[in-house]
């Protein structure tokens, strides 16, 4: 606002010296086309942190830190590299509280404020675990007032960091921890908390300890229950070192001139696993699948291979193999020659998925879409349950629950990625009675046929997919009564709008467990009075996939 207020004050200016007299009169406004360019243009901005030194004695001093910050920021700034517009470097006492950076963060946040900014953060430090206040065991990065007897009090806590994070308005984002959580190098645990996480079986080492960031990246320096090192001989944290080499063009891995956020982490993913003989895995978890919106050194120049990729922790452990050659070990990536591949997932000797894709220049595959289209995903089902209307009056008066069988096709990804069709049909046919007042108990044959189709959303874990949303069915009713009663004959039939919601479970390549209930709504005449009822029904049985 400070800085339109003089182009406001121009413009008034301008007005009171050249307005004519006539009501309505047209002046010309001049705007600097180079000055609203620079305003909407999207900003490159980094914050980085690096803590060496530490007020509790009990945290030992680290060595390279800060100069792992400035390193980054020297390759950030670089105009052959990054040519990053803001980076903003915190390694002075000062500076690495916690106060201190929680602020940075909100200044942060109020700087880069446009989608399409491009953000880094990143942390080198120690970190460590404590439990919180409510007793569970959380992540901390120690900053340099953090207290090693006060930790969930005096640290930062990393779902707090990630929060921060999150609240940033752009969706180019990266966090980017180098540091580690396991008791060794670049980390720290209270004696206690140390002896307690000895007897823990793996498990503690599986999975994060909070809840994943919404953050588009966030890259570790190593995985869980291992250890982020410094190295004398690189003068650096291992992995920023790599980070930083491959900013300066050998991470670009598809030749297009630019390095993306997953390029340099996985070139110095690979070089730190392989400096370290296995014993550091950087690791990922990326929110954006698509296409790669942070480029973090060169610009692109030309349309780069294509990349074959995953991130998915489903597929990790898997290699990669274009035409017969391993290319890598998953999570990451590969660039291939463009045209016809083969492409295979495999691990040891057992094979994923082997499929035949044709791929272009400046496509990028996920391979998780190889892996749902190798299993098939349409359905058919036969379902067998019950149909009845919602409430006791329509129940009384027009049909009891009444047993029903039912047919049902579904048509996973169609029309869109995690969307279905659902098409189905129900029938039932049987003898009722009704309580009418005149008549006593009047028998009465009746058919129902139900036919809807919905488009539901669908959730996937594994061998389950959960599946809910809109429905539109038709609805017919037909009654014959028997005996002396006058009522006759009657038929209904309306179209009703609804919900669909269901489970399905696959037990086999082919085969699945599969049950789905539906609510519907819709309008009745019963002896000349027009009514709103609901109606439902709920099926079970056993699909074949084809």
């Amino acid at each position: 606002m400070k800085r339109l207020l003089p182009i406001l004050l121009a413009g008034l200016t301008a007005c009171a010296g050249t307005m004519s007299p006539d009501k309505g009169g047209v002046v010309p406004l001049r705007l600097d086309e180079e000055a609203l360019s620079t305003a909407y243009t999207p900003r490159r901005m980094a914050l980085l942190v690096g803590i060496s030194e530490f007020d509790d004695p009990q945290w030992r001093g680290l060595r390279y830190p800060a100069k792992d910050a400035t390193d980054l920021a020297a390759a950030m700034l670089d105009p052959t590299k990054g040519r990053f517009d803001q980076v903003r470097v915190l390694t002075k006492p000062e500076e690495t509280t916690r106060a201190a950076i929680l602020a940075a963060l909100k200044q942060l946040r109020a700087e880069a404020h446009r989608p399409d900014d491009v953000v880094v953060v990143y942390f080198s430090a120690h970190g460590t675990l404590a439990r919180d206040a409510t007793g569970e065991l959380r992540r901390y990065l120690v900053t340099r007032d953090a207290s090693y007897r006060a930790i969930a009090q005096t640290a930062l806590p990393m779902d707090m960091l990630k929060a921060e994070f999150d609240a940033l308005p752009s969706r180019r984002r990266l966090l980017v921890l180098a540091s580690c959580h396991s008791g060794n190098g670049k980390s720290l645990l209270p004696k206690e908390l140390e002896k307690e996480l000895s007897g823990i079986k793996s498990g503690f080492y599986a999975r994060p300890l909070e809840e994943s960031s919404r953050a588009a990246m966030v890259f570790a320096a190593c995985d869980w229950g291992e250890t982020a090192r410094e190295d004398e001989g690189l003068r650096n944290d291992i992995y920023t070192h790599f980070l930083v080499e491959g900013l300066g063009g050998g991470a670009d891995r598809n030749g297009d001139g630019a390095v993306t956020a997953t390029e340099a982490h996985d070139y110095a993913r690979r070089r730190t696993f392989a400096f370290t003989e296995g014993r550091q895995r950087p690791s990922a978890e990326i929110l954006e699948v698509g296409a790669d919106p942070v480029i973090l050194s060169g610009s692109i120049a030309r349309t780069g291979r294509p990349e074959l990729f995953s991130y998915n922790p489903r597929l990790d452990g898997f290699t990669l193999k274009v035409d017969g050659e391993p290319r890598t070990e998953l999570p990451g990536g590969a660039a291939v020659v463009p045209g016809k591949r083969t492409v295979e997932l495999t691990k040891g000797d057992a094979v994923l998925v082997r499929r035949d894709v044709e791929v272009s220049a400046g496509e990028r595959l996920p391979l998780e879409q190889l892996l749902a289209e190798a299993f098939p995903r349409r359905s058919l089902s036969l379902l067998g349950g019950f149909f009845t209307f919602a409430d006791a009056r329509s129940r009384a008066e027009l049909l009891p629950l009444a047993p029903e069988a039912a047919l049902s096709l579904r048509l996973e990804d169609r029309p869109l990625r995690d969307f279905g069709l659902l098409f189905d049909v129900g029938f039932s046919k049987g003898r009722r009675e009704l309580r009418l007042q005149a008549d006593g108990d009047v028998p009465f044959r009746y058919t129902t046929l139900t036919a809807g189709v919905a488009l539901p959303y669908l959730w996937r874990w594994e061998r389950l997919t959960l599946f809910a949303g809109p429905r539109v069915a038709g609805l017919y009713l037909g009654r014959s009564f028997e005996g002396d009663s006058d009522v006759g004959g009657q038929r209904y039939f309306t179209v009703s709008p609804g919900v669909v919601a269901g489970m399905v479970l696959r037990v086999g390549e082919r085969l699945e467990l599969t049950a789905q209930s539906q609510l519907m709504l819709t309008y009745v005449v019963v002896d000349g009075e027009g009514q709103a009822v609901g109606f439902t029904g709920g099926w079970a049985g056993v699909g074949y996939r084809f």
